[in-house]
């Protein structure tokens, strides 16, 4: 046997611990590769998954903020008063009506819209547009609701103008509630998708547009047939985000009607309050908040799906 052969042999021989001793090494440095993050990972599992998984727990009992001593397991009867509850059901349905309006159409396409426009404008407009539509967007909700409140409102700015065209004036906040709400969210929210396609637009060659343009496609032909494929995963991730932060969207409803008149603007999160604070059901509102998160991760899974596919 030669000099080599030994070496190799001698490698492979088993140390105190029974691994081989070339393999020790290895081992010692993914653990030490660990250490770093160890300190994070115990705090997202102690602030993080800990209250989300008691959360889970809470679901499947009739826990309640008043007259109970204790709370106990009821399985799956929060889920079944939900589904069998037609405020719930109406929740479900104004929660779809207002993302649809106020993010799917409304934050998307006027997002896309002003990002189109202002990448073919003068430096001095893009400023001023980009900073008024940003100033509604870093306002605390809470704030942007009481603006738009008193904007909607029967004496509001909304009437006075149609007052001064001579025009039909109502009460906004009481005939068509969750139109306001949704209005007031795209006028708050568009910021966000006009700086993802302000971004994705300029990423675009301009050889390409120009190449089409001297080829004899129109604005509307360029717009459908290069434009849009090319920006295809960042209008995916846009409606993602979009859609999930109107979901959630709490504070600007409240202020502006706290779910009325009656339940015409009760939205999954403020059924979810209502049920959980206002009527003590803490188990029932937990079993909601649930289900809000279940619509929230249908609808990623279709974008994730529509982003995945090839044009």
């Amino acid at each position: 046997m030669s000099t080599t052969d030994l070496a190799a042999v001698g490698n492979k021989v088993p140390g105190r611990g029974g691994a081989p001793r070339d393999q020790r090494p290895v081992q010692r440095k993914n653990t030490w590769r660990w250490l770093p993050i160890a300190p994070a990972t115990v705090l997202l599992l102690l602030f993080l998954a800990g209250p989300i998984a008691y959360c889970v727990y809470i679901a499947f009992t009739d826990m309640q903020l008043t007259g109970q001593a204790s709370a106990s397991f009821v399985g799956f009867d929060n889920f079944k008063k939900a589904f069998a509850d037609e405020n719930f059901r109406n929740s479900v349905l104004l929660t779809l009506v207002f993302t649809l309006i106020s993010s799917i159409l409304g934050q998307n396409t006027l997002g896309l819209t002003l990002a189109s426009l202002m990448a073919r404008s003068t430096r001095f407009i893009r400023s001023v547009t980009g900073s008024v539509v940003i100033c509604a967007w870093v306002l605390p909700e809470i704030v942007a609701g009481f603006l738009l409140y008193t904007f909607f409102s029967k004496e509001g700015t909304l009437n006075e103008i149609l007052a001064f065209l001579h025009l039909p004036s109502q009460n906004w906040l009481f005939t068509l509630p969750i139109i306001a709400v949704s209005f007031a969210n795209v006028w708050r929210g568009t910021a966000f998708s006009m700086l993802v396609y302000s971004a994705a637009l300029s990423e675009i060659p301009k050889e390409v547009t120009e190449s089409a343009e001297v080829d004899g496609a129109g604005s509307w032909q360029r717009l459908w047939h290069i434009t849009l494929p090319m920006i295809r995963r960042s209008i995916g991730t846009n409606l993602m985000l979009n859609t999930l932060q109107t979901l959630s969207v709490f504070g600007l409803i409240w202020a502006m009607t706290r779910g009325g008149p009656g339940n015409r603007s009760q939205t999954l999160p403020i059924f979810m309050y209502d049920q959980a604070f206002n009527k003590s059901l803490i188990g029932y509102g937990t079993a909601v908040a649930l289900l809000l998160l279940v619509v929230g991760a249908l609808f990623s899974l279709v974008y994730l799906r529509l982003m995945r596919e090839e044009v």
